[in-house]
């Protein structure tokens, strides 16, 4: 088993064992949800993902398997030995089964050397296809898609990966600790994110204007998916906590990014708080707008108790903003115990609120909060693309002599 961690590395060992036929044949199916239409948690590690082995092994070939996109998007760098497959048009009640027949058939007919993929369901045909033909796979766990599996299949189908990326120690001790799993065959990969697109920036006044807002007005802002099953990412607290922050900091405002099914009852619960003035429901944003949203804020804040990682605390941390984030998951990580940010009890509105006061008046104990340029540093440095890219590649271990990996 030979470990390549570059490409001239990998250039060097074809050049030794050219005269092997198989070390042209190296290619890999990647299965993924979605990398195009939608720019959820899964997606966005997708795509880097995606990236990252493009840029490590640009000789080998790549088929990639979209179960919900249509087509690729205008602006992408499509790269002559990657060829998508997308499963989209297809209506929800047929996507599944269409999407489940083309990555079986192609990974039968084709015999890749290796099967990737980023969503843990997809595992059960992966193993179909490794118990047929010897095909080994390798997953991806990101969190509630990892937490209380119990269908046996595919607690089956985990067991028999040749290995798990977790994008947390979080997601990765909770999935061994849930699942009988040989804990040498789980690795963690954290997120990463876009460097370029979450920058520092002042206060967009094109938003200060849309939501009458000034730029003095202290702002706390949350991104989340507002669907009944997420409520664990903890806005309803924000805004049990937001009674007591406007007693100490009156003109305090809350926006809350994102849509989804749980937004009636939100408002209900705004109005039920008498705070329709002091909280912004500003709905589904564009892509192009996100940074400038976290740029609006003052401190951004999702207490949850429920993600695996959670790559809006990067952006918002990218931006240069003071984040809190809850203490009983995969924020853990992604605020470095605490090193990068404040991590609270989710579930203790008080705890919430008192130091969501503390550090929009300055006044909280941890002197990196109030440093822009450092926190953009630092979360750059640990888990900025080129991090991403490196633990990838000593992951990865190719075995150039046969069609494995």
């Amino acid at each position: 088993m030979i470990e390549i961690s570059s490409e001239n590395e990998y250039k060097q060992i074809k050049k030794q064992n050219n005269h092997s036929p198989q070390v042209n044949q190296l290619f890999l199916h990647l299965w993924f949800p979605n990398i195009f239409e939608f720019k959820g948690g899964i997606q966005v590690y997708s795509a880097f993902l995606l990236e990252a082995l493009q840029s490590l092994y640009p000789q080998i070939k790549y088929e990639v398997f979209l179960k919900h996109d249509t087509c690729i998007t205008p602006n992408f760098s499509l790269k002559t030995n990657t060829k998508f497959h997308f499963a989209g048009k297809w209506n929800k009640t047929l996507r599944t089964l269409v999407f489940a027949s083309k990555i079986f058939g192609y990974g039968f007919w084709q015999r890749p050397s290796l099967i990737i993929s980023s969503h843990l369901n997809f595992t059960v045909v992966a193993y179909l296809l490794k118990y047929l033909t010897g095909i080994p796979y390798w997953a991806v766990a990101h969190g509630v898609d990892a937490w209380n599996i119990t269908n046996p299949t595919l607690k089956t189908a985990l067991s028999h990966a040749d290995r798990i990326l977790a994008v947390s120690e979080y997601t990765r001790d909770r999935l061994l600790k849930e699942q009988n799993l040989n804990p040498a065959k789980v690795s963690v990969l954290p997120n990463t994110f876009d460097t370029q697109r979450f920058q520092i920036a002042p206060k967009p006044q094109y938003l200060l204007e849309r939501h009458s807002l000034t730029v003095e007005q202290p702002i706390i802002l949350t991104v989340a998916r507002l669907d009944n099953s997420e409520r664990y990412k903890g806005y309803d607290q924000i805004l049990v906590a937001m009674a007591e922050i406007r007693l100490a900091i009156p003109n305090a405002h809350y926006i809350l990014v994102g849509k989804g099914s749980d937004r009636p009852r939100i408002e209900q619960l705004i109005s039920r708080l008498n705070l329709d003035d002091c909280v912004t429901l500003a709905g589904f944003i564009p892509d192009s707008e996100l940074c400038d949203y976290y740029n609006l804020c003052d401190v951004f804040a999702m207490p949850s108790k429920g993600e695996g990682f959670g790559i809006v605390y990067l952006e918002a941390l990218a931006c240069g903003k003071p984040t809190l984030a809850g203490n009983q998951d995969g924020a853990v990580d992604a605020l470095c115990n605490g090193e990068l940010g404040v991590l609270v009890n989710p579930d203790d509105v008080n705890t919430i609120a008192l130091t969501l006061i503390q550090i929009l008046q300055g006044t909280y104990p941890h002197p990196i909060l109030y440093q822009p340029q450092i926190l953009r540093e630092q979360v750059i440095a640990r888990f900025g693309f080129e991090q991403f890219q490196q633990t990838l590649a000593k992951l990865i271990q190719i075995k150039l002599l046969t069609t494995t990996w």
